[in-house]
């Protein structure tokens, strides 16, 4: 049973979002700053903070744990693929290409590296930056094919060498060589890390909420096929995830953590690749903004059934 700290956690970090609506509207978080606000958490905020959870001194059990969520990972994305496509054959337009790549591509970054930390402390962000180097992997290789309908071969080695110098990717790997061979950094070092890292949570939910205060959710109100997609996001799919993991007979921190990660509301890139690629634009949008305001109901029943 989820317990009323966890919560409370929880509850605290959507109630962030209702500051940054109050921020958006008030105009004091233009978009512009919001921008700018969005490349200081992708660039430098969730990179450090995925860092500063390498950083503290891990028994070997948790080690071995790290190890077990690559495969944890590669499994739950497979299955997420899988799920998606069998979910969605009823669907034959535009909007099929979109709902797939939210169902398959969570928000890890704004809303599941927050969630994890309140629930699991340091040790659910080691977990969830494997998870997250599958997304960053996967987004730029599988995500692309979903939107182009095709992979461009002639741009597909500069597009890998970009996904493997992602900030969060880099962190991941420079974490892993501390962990693994325990090195000591400078206390002043350590307690920069883990401050600038600390910001992630309220930045994270600040930016969410100014993305649901321009949300057009009004226009789309009538469509059924937005209801169904934020179901099979936010629910359907991470059960089918969490069913699949009872069948193996393990549970740990680890699987959960990876669980957890599927429920995330549907990840900004969803309509940034969407308005890239010209593809039912202002429907992304909506899906994006939808699925981030049911989660706020949604997670706390996912972590009661899970946990």
């Amino acid at each position: 049973m989820i317990s009323s700290p966890v919560l409370e956690s929880v509850i605290s970090l959507f109630l962030i979002i209702l500051v940054g609506v109050y921020a958006s509207r008030k105009k004091i978080i233009t978009e512009d700053l919001n921008q700018g606000l969005v490349n200081l958490l992708i660039q430098i905020v969730l990179p450090v903070m995925i860092l500063s959870s390498f950083i503290y001194s891990y028994d070997q059990s948790i080690k071995s744990e790290v190890v077990k969520t690559f495969y944890y990972s590669l499994i739950a994305y497979l299955l997420m693929f899988s799920a998606s496509y069998l979910l969605l054959l009823p669907f034959k337009s535009e909007k099929k290409i979109i709902l797939h790549f939210a169902n398959v591509f969570p928000n890890t970054g704004y809303v599941g590296f927050p969630v994890l930390y309140s629930i699991y402390g340091t040790e659910g962000i080691v977990y969830g930056s494997v998870f997250n180097l599958f997304f960053v992997i996967f987004v730029w290789t599988y995500g692309i094919f979903i939107y182009r309908g095709s992979l461009d071969k002639t741009n597909l080695k500069q597009e890998l060498k970009q996904t493997f110098l992602n900030p969060s990717v880099l962190a991941v790997g420079i974490g892993l060589i501390i962990m693994t061979l325990n090195l000591q950094l400078p206390n002043s070092l350590i307690t920069s890390i883990k401050n600038i890292g600390n910001i992630t949570g309220p930045l994270s939910m600040l930016i969410i909420g100014v993305i649901l205060s321009k949300a057009k959710i009004g226009n789309y109100t009538k469509d059924w096929t937005l209801y169904y997609g934020a179901i099979c996001k936010l629910l359907l799919i991470p059960i089918i995830v969490y069913l699949i993991s009872l069948l193996t007979g393990q549970s740990s921190k680890a699987i959960n953590s990876v669980i957890i990660m599927t429920a995330m509301p549907a990840s900004a890139m969803t309509s940034i690749l969407a308005q890239n690629y010209n593809r039912e634009t202002d429907y992304a949008a909506v899906i994006v903004s939808l699925t981030t305001l049911f989660s706020i109901l949604s997670i706390p029943v996912l972590l009661k059934i899970i946990l």
